[in-house]
């Protein structure tokens, strides 16, 4: 015989589960889908409609809406990205006016750069780290540093200096760049550099004079597209996860300090680990006053394509 004193469950009230509201319903839940038989809008059909899903369909209705609009959608990319072979998809939303700017980091223009140039891009860290050729590439740090520097006086962008010099060149593989596509087709792209952080500022021909000139020309068109975003714009960062959202933020402050209501705006934060800064400086400090934020977790080269499938469906 226990001493202590247990509670009556017999006095407990219960009600029939007719009364009470669900969370999960079996019409919510994923169905078999076919790829032999079906299209793309039944596998849609087929994804469950929970979570993520919701809120990735929601994010694409958002971004087709803010082109209804005519307010800017600006993918910010890191380097990833475009490694992981994404570049023909974010084109072609471009050329679709779905994405109306891009801002990169340098080493996004690197890889850029490259793969217009060369076809291919990235290294064997590992392998270049022990005999110091990491970074090495000759013509890599020639046509990057060469060409900021022959713009150095100018008033043009890092950005859109490289793409005028991918156009004079007649670069072979141009057509895969973001860069020069961004350019061709007047969409606003920009490149934000942090000197030490790049292969090409390891080349004897690097100018950081040029560097920062055109880097800062950079810095203010993306705060001038960043002005435009309220009321219905829509920004989603994209695997950076320091230099892209802090100069997201600096831009914002800057649009708002000179009277521009950037608020009510959509943002998103795209990467396979959710980090500090993207999810507070992108998705949660910018949209506080007013706005939506998501936050979406997974390998890019999963999640990029299946959002250009969703925003194109539903534009």
């Amino acid at each position: 015989m226990s001493k202590y004193k247990k509670i009556d469950l017999s006095k407990v009230k219960t009600y029939s589960i007719a009364k009470r509201k669900s969370k999960v319903e079996i019409n919510q839940f994923a169905k078999v889908f076919d790829p032999k038989k079906s299209s793309f809008v039944e596998y849609l059909a087929s994804l469950p409609r929970f979570l993520a899903v919701n809120e990735l369909i929601e994010f694409s209705k958002l971004i087709v809406k803010a082109r209804n609009k005519n307010k800017p959608v600006i993918f910010m990319i890191g380097a990833h990205v475009i490694k992981v072979g994404l570049s023909p998809l974010i084109i072609d939303l471009m050329k679709n006016d779905l994405v109306t700017a891009v801002a990169m980091n340098s080493a996004g223009a690197i890889h850029d750069s490259e793969l217009a140039l060369f076809g291919k891009t990235s290294e064997e860290v590992a392998e270049g780290i022990t005999d110091g050729s990491f970074g090495m590439a000759k013509e890599t740090g020639e046509f990057i540093n060469n060409t900021l520097s022959r713009y150095e006086h100018s008033n043009l962008g890092y950005a859109e200096a490289l793409a005028i010099e991918m156009k004079l060149n007649k670069v072979k593989f141009k057509n895969i760049s973001i860069i020069y596509n961004a350019y061709k087709l007047d969409k606003t792209v920009t490149v934000h550099a942090a000197i030490g952080t790049d292969i090409t500022n390891q080349h004897p021909n690097v100018n950081g004079a040029a560097i920062g000139k055109l880097s800062l020309n950079d810095f203010k068109i993306f705060c001038e597209v960043v002005s435009k975003l309220g009321n219905g714009g829509v920004i989603a960062n994209i695997g950076s996860n320091v230099i892209l959202p802090e100069v997201f933020l600096k831009a914002l402050t800057i649009a708002r300090n000179l009277g521009y209501k950037v608020f009510n705006f959509t943002a998103a934060n795209f990467d396979f680990i959710q980090h500090y800064r993207p999810r507070v400086n992108v998705v949660q400090r910018p949209t506080k006053d007013g706005g939506r934020g998501f936050m979406f977790t997974g390998h890019h080269e999963i999640l990029i394509p299946l959002l250009s499938a969703l925003i194109k469906y539903y534009s």
